[in-house]
């Protein structure tokens, strides 16, 4: 009887190892696919770029350099993709997004008003991307911390990640 008692425990701490430890894999590819689903979309939004450009040509030459600067940042990312190149596109990005409102001619064109719809759906998109990657983090970082599944935490080496900085602030596209 003692033997089928020990058995029965045993074989519920195997149980709880196995589902705590998939758990574990399961948060892992989670942040993953995440993460993977932000680049998407700000690939998107960098594929996006170039159209905007060739909508805001013929304003001024502190706009042309601006816009020479986003398209010599844009190609320095697609063949990088480091986030230096990143977030330098994303900055000059946000100036190029404040220098339209300067043009209400250039905000009333169809191909523009096209354009901005786009990029107010990749924007959303993007946001919508972050707060389930941040989530994903959340769930996982609570796993690692919670008792008993810290246990298998600390055996596999599943540590607490931090919050990236993908951008402190979301790009308001209202014109």
């Amino acid at each position: 009887m003692k033997l089928y008692i020990i058995l029965g425990i045993l074989a519920v701490i195997i149980i709880w190892f196995i589902c705590t430890l998939n758990k574990f894999i399961y948060l892992r590819r989670r942040i993953d696919r995440s993460k993977s689903l932000i680049d998407v979309y700000l690939k998107n939004r960098f594929d996006l770029i170039p159209n905007l450009v060739e909508c805001c040509k013929g304003y001024s030459n502190y706009e042309k350099n601006t816009l020479t600067e986003i398209a010599k940042l844009r190609s320095s990312y697609e063949k990088n993709n480091d986030e230096e190149s990143g977030e330098k596109l994303n900055n000059h990005y946000k100036k190029l997004v404040a220098l339209i409102e300067n043009y209400p001619e250039l905000k009333a064109g169809e191909n523009f008003l096209n354009l901005q719809k786009n990029l107010e759906k990749v924007e959303s998109e993007i946001a919508a991307s972050r707060r389930i990657y941040i989530n994903d983090i959340t769930r996982y970082n609570t796993l690692t911390k919670s008792i008993p599944a810290n246990i298998i935490a600390k055996i596999f080496n599943y540590e607490e990640l931090s919050y990236p900085i993908l951008e402190t602030e979301e790009i308001k596209i209202n014109f």
